[in-house]
């Protein structure tokens, strides 16, 4: 049960990863303003940096973009294997499909926070906490329904 949980969590992660990969890749021109604060920074240190030149991040976005979207599918490929996994080890379906959910709904405001510096409001941490109370009341209702069965079994 304990490698079901494990490969469960890791599903959300990554599904969260490939959502956060996949929003670098199609989205505004996150990946150029970073280009650009990056070699700023490094060029912090050495001498006659009034003008930097930034000409460079006008194409090096492109091959970044192009990385992001790589990742995304295999952030996708690798979330599908863990899943499968984590339905392979659990003792229900619904057990390591409630736990991959948590995950990523973790993960997913954990990278947002890191990587596009969002905030979050309250309505949207309640809504949250929530929905995670949900899974995890179904969560235990499917240990519960599981065991009745066992049960149900031997007598």
């Amino acid at each position: 049960m304990l490698p079901g949980v494990f490969y469960a969590l890791m599903a959300g992660f990554l599904a969260a990863l490939a959502s956060s990969s996949a929003k670098l890749s199609l989205g505004a021109d996150y990946l150029k303003d970073v280009c650009e604060t990056g070699l700023k920074i490094w060029t912090d240190g050495q001498e006659n940096t009034d003008g930097v030149d930034t000409t460079a991040c006008d194409w090096l976005h492109i091959p970044l973009r192009l990385l992001c979207g790589g990742l995304l599918f295999t952030c996708n490929a690798v979330m599908w294997t863990f899943f499968a996994k984590a339905l392979r080890h659990s003792s229900s379906s619904a057990r390591a499909t409630v736990t991959t959910t948590a995950s990523n709904f973790i993960s997913s405001a954990f990278l947002g926070h890191v990587i596009f510096g969002e905030t979050h409001a309250t309505l949207w941490w309640v809504g949250i906490i929530l929905t995670l109370t949900g899974l995890y009341v179904l969560h235990g209702s499917t240990s519960q329904a599981t065991r009745e069965n066992v049960d149900k079994k031997y007598d």
